[in-house]
């Protein structure tokens, strides 16, 4: 599903463990109670998603949405 044109979509409690999501459209997706344990979402485009209820690593969300540790100027590594 890399890159995948997802922009829009109604994925809500959609299993997407393990999946490569890295560089996909999820804008405007529905993805609440969604599984994206796992998953890949490095460069998803997660603009206005809704994430209610996802079941995801911090990390992993941090990372797609470009998250700057605190006290840091730096993104995640």
């Amino acid at each position: 599903m890399q890159g995948a044109n997802l922009a829009g979509c109604n994925l809500a409690g959609a299993n997407f463990e393990d999946a490569d999501l890295g560089g996909a459209d999820l804008s405007d997706a529905n993805l609440k109670g969604s599984n994206l344990s796992g998953a890949n979402l490095d460069g998803a485009d997660l603009w206005r998603a809704n994430l209610m209820g996802v079941e995801v690593a911090p990390e992993v969300l941090h990372r797609a949405l470009s998250c700057r540790h605190p006290g840091s100027n730096q993104p995640p590594e």
